[in-house]
């Protein structure tokens, strides 16, 4: 969960100096702690792809044992040493008995598909059945051992990948407090960029974000109510896919919002995105709103990246995002040329004008259903704490290690709610989901639409856990989380060495259309940089 965005949405901040200013070092950690330049990386699978990896196991000139113990080297040296990113929370002590079992398959002439043999970092939110903690960063959580995978878990188990470890978040997903810092929790610390360490990787998926993009592994899962997969994606320079609420179960999935809550990829390529999000797809019994899915979600989407594929179609570029800073304006006004030259026709249009009370309400509807699911959760789960009150309560016995930076005044504010029937919930609910659904597939029916485009977001904040998260200037998170659609982010280029993403929305289960137009765009701009891991704006330039 993106805090400001449910804060602030539809408006937009003036930004035209915050992406050169150059970070106070958060307090706990060191200066001496990071890198004085950018580090030599002669990481043998750095941006190496799923298809690569593939290859290299096929001819045997690598075992999945081998590729994943590489990973652990790469997490040892640039996660836990070296600039200390921070972004893995807990490593699985079954991955290379899990990497071995895949190897005696492919011996055996058995290959599962696109990810056998593959490793794969999940948020520390998703239950793995397995000797991992799921936690959502939170103390209070510590301990908590799922007894039974999440349903998408399942789903990478069945088609073969590795499970490397669980990574950092902000706790909670970011509905805390409302003066939190993204990509810090109790039980895991801060996580940062490797773009420039003295800057947030975004939250909530901070970890899978930062992990991804600094080659701790291929491919990660994170999690999204509203920003969280999108920001991280962006500005980590990535690919992350937002489904459409219910083609990826919640089952298993430590909740904020049944509305808006989705689990998704977050890779380094369209295609990789690809390929994990077909994985992990499937109708779940004990998650409705898979129901909906049926014969919409797609075994490969693979089949729908095609470099021409912006030939004819016609883009709705949103207005407000022409007018975000100075910076991004331009990449993003370079942005729009591209499209047009690969044959896209431009419509200008205005989706945040026509969303603002939806934007007014949406906070009211995730702390009901806060209260509501994390109290459904808890009550089955392995943890000391029960309830919503029980974390509460843990949280004020242990202040000092639990809210040492900023409080819990969401949790407290929802944990006062009543039930979902409350007339104020279900208001609240017709005045985001409904209307925000209705103005998207009015613009896209009127206009003709294949999808909407705008920048993400701006780029990477400085970490600050004394005044907590500021705004980066603009977040285009908010309509298709609301809508429960799909969104796709692509990197669009970098602001003094800050990548920023190209976000591409359409309407339900329309992830095959926006991820054909995302490739083409893609394929067209290679705007994705891989990091350096420089201390500070200032010192190593950033650029």
């Amino acid at each position: 969960m993106q805090r400001r965005d449910f804060l602030k949405t539809g408006s937009i901040a003036g930004l035209t100096t915050l992406a050169a200013v150059s970070c106070t070092p958060a307090p706990t950690e060191s200066r001496a702690d990071a890198p004085d330049i950018s580090i030599t990386d002669n990481f043998e699978l750095n941006e190496v792809t799923i298809d690569t990896l593939q290859q290299k196991m096929q001819s045997k000139e690598l075992s999945s044992r081998a590729i994943t113990e590489m990973y652990l080297k790469r997490i040892a040296d640039i996660d836990k040493s070296g600039p200390k990113l921070n972004a893995v929370i807990e490593l699985n002590p079954d991955a290379l008995s899990i990497a071995d079992a895949m190897d005696k398959e492919r011996a055996d002439g058995k290959i599962r598909g696109p990810l056998h043999g593959i490793p794969v970092l999940v948020k520390d939110n998703i239950d793995t059945g397995d000797k991992m903690m799921t936690t959502a960063g939170a103390s209070a959580l510590i301990g908590n051992i799922a007894g039974a995978d999440a349903f998408i878990i399942r789903k990478l188990r069945e088609a073969g990948a590795v499970l490397l470890g669980k990574t950092n978040l902000s706790e909670w997903a970011n509905f805390r407090s409302t003066r939190s810092t993204s990509a810090w929790s109790s039980r895991g610390g801060q996580t940062k960029s490797p773009y420039i360490l003295d800057r947030n990787p975004s939250g909530s998926s901070a970890g899978s974000g930062s992990a991804t993009a600094a080659n701790l592994s291929t491919i990660t899962i994170g999690t999204e109510t509203d920003g969280s997969i999108v920001s991280p994606s962006s500005v980590n320079g990535l690919v992350g896919i937002k489904p459409t609420v219910g083609l990826w179960s919640r089952t298993g999935i430590i909740p904020i919002s049944k509305t808006q809550d989705t689990a998704g990829p977050i890779a380094r390529t369209v295609r990789d995105a690809a390929i994990l999000l077909a994985a992990c797809a499937g109708v779940d019994p004990k998650d409705s709103c898979t129901a909906a899915s049926q014969g919409k979600a797609l075994a490969d989407y693979t089949k729908f990246l095609d470099a021409d594929g912006l030939k004819g179609k016609r883009i709705g570029v949103e207005k407000d995002g022409l007018h975000t800073n100075f910076y991004v304006d331009a990449l993003f006004n370079e942005a729009i040329a591209l499209l047009k030259s690969k044959g896209a026709t431009i419509v200008e249009v205005e989706v945040f004008k026509n969303i603002k009370k939806a934007g007014q309400d949406e906070f009211t509807v995730l702390i009901y259903e806060f209260k509501d699911g994390v109290n459904n959760y808890l009550a089955k789960a392995g943890s000391k704490v029960k309830s919503l009150a029980d974390v509460i309560e843990f949280n004020n016995k242990n202040a000092a290690t639990a809210m040492p930076f900023f409080k819990q005044e969401t949790l407290e504010l929802a944990n006062k709610k009543g039930d979902l029937n409350s007339k104020e919930y279900l208001d609240a609910v017709n005045n985001t989901t409904t209307v925000t659904r209705s103005v998207i597939d009015k613009l896209l029916k009127d206009n003709k639409l294949d999808a909407i485009v705008a920048p993400t977001n701006g780029p990477a904040v400085c970490i600050d856990l004394v005044n907590g998260d500021y705004d980066n200037g603009y977040s285009f998170s908010g309509p298709a989380a609301m809508a429960g659609y799909p969104h796709i982010t692509v990197p669009m280029g970098v602001v003094h060495g800050l990548p920023v993403g190209l976000s591409f929305v359409s309407t339900a289960f329309d992830e095959a259309g926006i991820i054909k137009l995302a490739y083409a765009y893609e394929q067209a701009s290679k705007k994705r940089v891989p990091p350096k891991f420089v201390r500070d704006l200032l010192s190593g330039n950033g650029k």
